[in-house]
């Protein structure tokens, strides 16, 4: 019988990493797993204990069974965010390393060749989607986005286990046609107000959720109890393209690159 288990993951890959020449992309290779361990270490997560597998301008990481949730989405981002900084300065701006980190806890049991299940292709779709690229594309002064589930969202910040808050992050829903896959996530960027972005159309309102402003209540469309903003970002991929979703047609984990 295969191993089971949830686990937390983390997943991270450059923007715009195809773009950058060959020395400054050696130079992202170089980087990322150096300041990911470093970061880790400050924060006091094992490093040691994560299985990692690397893919040039990525890097999927499947974390220990007692690793703190909050402290991954706090410390470890905050963390991550100050390091890039100090990586970028005096950089021109288009030698920045800028990442997209994605976060999330569910199924994923050891493959042939990594890790497989429902949870390490989420994460990828999280990580890649077109809002996360567009929240950054959106703010030139952000070196991090950070895309949780709505797992760890419900369970971690606005059950404010940490010290961000829940109304620093947007909701988005995520639909990629061509995979038939439909998702949500939550999009936080260190530092900037990703509230009023333009990620998308606006949502339908879903049960439960507040009414336009010219509804009973009198709120904006768009917004939940609680000032959380909710858009949905959709994804019509051509047959045979990735699209800005990102490769990943199977739910192995080593389909999680290339998505710079």
């Amino acid at each position: 019988m295969e191993e089971f288990g949830r686990r937390l993951l983390l997943s991270v890959d450059a923007e715009g990493y195809g773009l950058a020449d060959e020395l400054t992309q050696r130079e992202f290779q170089n980087a990322i797993p150096r300041l990911v361990g470093e970061v880790a270490e400050a924060a006091r997560l094992d490093r040691r204990q994560w299985k990692t597998q690397e893919g040039g301008d990525s890097l999927f990481a499947v974390l220990p069974t007692d690793t703190s949730e909050p402290v991954l989405v706090d410390a470890f981002m905050r963390g991550l965010d100050t390091a890039l900084r100090t990586f970028n300065h005096n950089r021109k701006r288009e030698a920045w390393l800028r990442l997209r980190a994605a976060v999330h806890f569910g199924p994923a049991s050891p493959g042939g060749n990594g890790y497989v299940g429902g949870a390490p292709v989420e994460l990828t779709r999280i990580r890649d989607c077109a809002a996360m690229r567009t929240a950054l594309a959106q703010l030139p002064d952000a070196c991090l986005a950070v895309g949780a589930s709505d797992r760890v969202f419900v369970d971690v910040v606005k059950a404010a286990r940490t010290n961000v808050r829940a109304d620093e992050f947007r909701h988005v829903r995520i639909e990629q046609t061509e995979k038939g896959y439909r998702g949500e996530a939550w999009i936080w960027v260190p530092g900037a107000d990703v509230r009023p972005l333009d990620l998308g159309d606006e949502p339908d309102a879903a049960p439960g959720e507040a009414e336009s402003a010219s509804g009973p209540g009198g709120q904006e469309k768009g917004q939940a109890d609680g000032g959380v903003v909710r858009d949905t970002y959709r994804m019509d991929v051509a047959p045979g393209g990735g699209g800005a979703m990102g490769p990943g047609a199977s739910s192995t984990v080593n389909n999680v690159y290339g998505g710079g």
